[in-house]
């Protein structure tokens, strides 16, 4: 179905991440992504490294032969053998965040890993890739969770990252769906991460208010926190983020103390539940599979729709040369390639 950079890579038949989300990108999600023949995430960032061991294993058992990858979120973890560590695991596929690239990429892959690193500027993804990344999750300012304070849509970072990049990108931020998908194809990337539409999964382990308050939620039921503070963070609107929203005087971290209870009790009134804006357009909790394989189905339904409803230009004569070039290197590549990259 799909043959890019990032399939070959990870050895995925569809090119969707799963997001990296604290107490969330666990086995059960992890291996439900994996199973459905996407890339299934284990994370880091809740700190609990003895839980990160349990549920890699976990994962692999029970989506064995898949494609698992794992987050390194340097804000979070601060151990210096963390390297050694997430390949004592066996883990293959590695995305690193919040942090310099330069710091871990180079042990990981001359532990012969695949390294991704996450960034939401232009100067973030110039510098992972002199650092030697193998490629780049550029995230926009739609996607739940932590954000730059100095936000950019992904409308906007994603086709001025690959304007200057020439490694295989995945898009995340505001990604839902197959059409969503697409148009990250059309922008330059090769992959896209879902991170509120994963929350709100049957697998998910969270609690069911929290993926409910996801599917009650408009398109403007998120808010941006923390502009003042970082990090920023996209969170649902609720009374509590409310309370946070023009007040510069307090960060809204230290509404995070009671997370577990809004994680694994659906307390929504005793802290943030992180969600990205595409969280207006889930209406229902479905099943990863099911989720997955429309996506992957549907956008290969828009491509194929707009090359019908858009068929390029008739080859000009040979006295145009120039023209000939531009239109027939629009033509050739395969699924969720891009043909070419400007400088």
């Amino acid at each position: 179905m799909f043959d890019n950079r990032i399939t070959r890579l990870f050895g995925c038949e569809i090119p969707i991440m799963q997001a990296p989300m604290g107490y969330i990108s666990r086995a059960q999600l992890a291996s439900a992504v994996a199973n459905a023949g996407a890339i299934g995430m284990i994370e880091t960032s809740s700190g609990d490294l003895e839980a990160f061991r349990r549920e890699v294993k976990l994962a692999q058992e029970w989506a064995p032969g898949k494609c698992l990858t794992a987050n390194i979120a340097q804000a979070f973890v601060r151990d210096p053998s963390i390297v050694d560590f997430v390949v004592e695991q066996g883990v293959r596929f590695v995305t690193t965040s919040a942090g310099d690239p330069n710091r871990y990429t180079r042990q990981l892959k001359d532990a012969g890993l695949v390294v991704f690193h996450v960034v939401p500027t232009l100067r973030a993804a110039l510098k992972a890739v002199d650092a030697g990344v193998d490629g780049l999750v550029v995230e926009g300012a739609e996607g739940g969770g932590f954000k730059n304070p100095r936000d950019v849509a992904t409308m906007v970072l994603l086709p001025l990252v690959a304007s200057k990049v020439d490694v295989p990108i995945i898009a995340a931020g505001g990604f839902v769906d197959g059409a969503t998908m697409a148009a990250a194809f059309a922008l330059g990337a090769e992959g896209v991460q879902m991170g509120t539409r994963m929350v709100a999964s049957a697998e998910s382990p969270i609690h069911e208010n929290w993926k409910q308050a996801i599917v009650d939620a408009a398109e403007t039921g998120t808010v941006l926190l923390n502009r003042h503070a970082a990090p920023a963070v996209r969170v649902l609107r609720t009374e509590v983020s409310e309370a946070y929203e023009f007040d510069t005087g307090r960060n809204a971290m230290g509404a995070m103390a009671d997370h577990r209870r809004v994680y694994f009790e659906g307390d929504l009134t005793a802290g943030l539940a992180f969600g990205g804006q595409v969280a207006g357009r889930i209406d229902r909790v479905r099943p990863v599979a099911e989720v997955i394989r429309e996506c992957a189905d549907d956008c290969l339904r828009v491509i194929a729709d707009l090359a019908v409803r858009y068929p390029p230009s008739p080859s000009p004569s040979p006295e145009e040369p120039d023209q000939a070039a531009t239109h027939g290197a629009s033509t050739s590549a395969k699924v969720g390639e891009p043909s070419s990259r400007s400088s």
